[in-house]
């Protein structure tokens, strides 16, 4: 198998190597002309007088809220009237064994009710999943 080609040629000058690349670019000795100068254009400098000034911005009217947030103190309230009213229906839930385990825990967190370990003790001993129930 024969990998080299057929014609050689081989340019061993220097001259002779720039008139081929001269050639290739389209550049040639003959083919230069000088460059016209290009003078540099100034750009306009702005006025202030042109420049609009920003509108100030209008005063804030405060308009009275229609629902006003509850305070802390009163979201703390409520949420304990509605745990204290949900809690008896808690046995009453229809809901497998793990999601009433988390029932009971959120209710224990929430309430710091010792009463609740019991039956919430119960429930974790009815989850099946053995890594499920050991983490109860």
């Amino acid at each position: 198998m024969n990998i080299q080609p057929n014609t050689v040629s081989n340019i061993s000058d220097d001259q002779e190597l720039a008139k081929a690349l001269a050639g290739v670019n389209g550049f040639g000795d003959a083919d230069t002309q000088p460059v016209a100068e290009v003078t540099p254009v100034e750009e306009p400098k702005s006025n202030q007088e042109n420049i609009n000034p920003m509108p100030s911005p209008l005063p804030l009217n405060p308009v009275p809220q229609i629902n006003p947030v509850p305070q802390r103190d009163e979201l703390e309230q409520i949420k304990m009237e509605a745990v204290n009213e949900l809690r008896p229906l808690v046995d009453k839930l229809i809901l497998p064994p793990e999601e009433k385990f988390d029932v009971y825990l959120l209710l224990i967190r929430c309430t710091d009710d010792r009463t609740l370990v019991a039956p919430a003790h119960e429930t974790a001993r009815m989850i099946e999943d053995e890594t499920r129930r050991a983490t109860a």
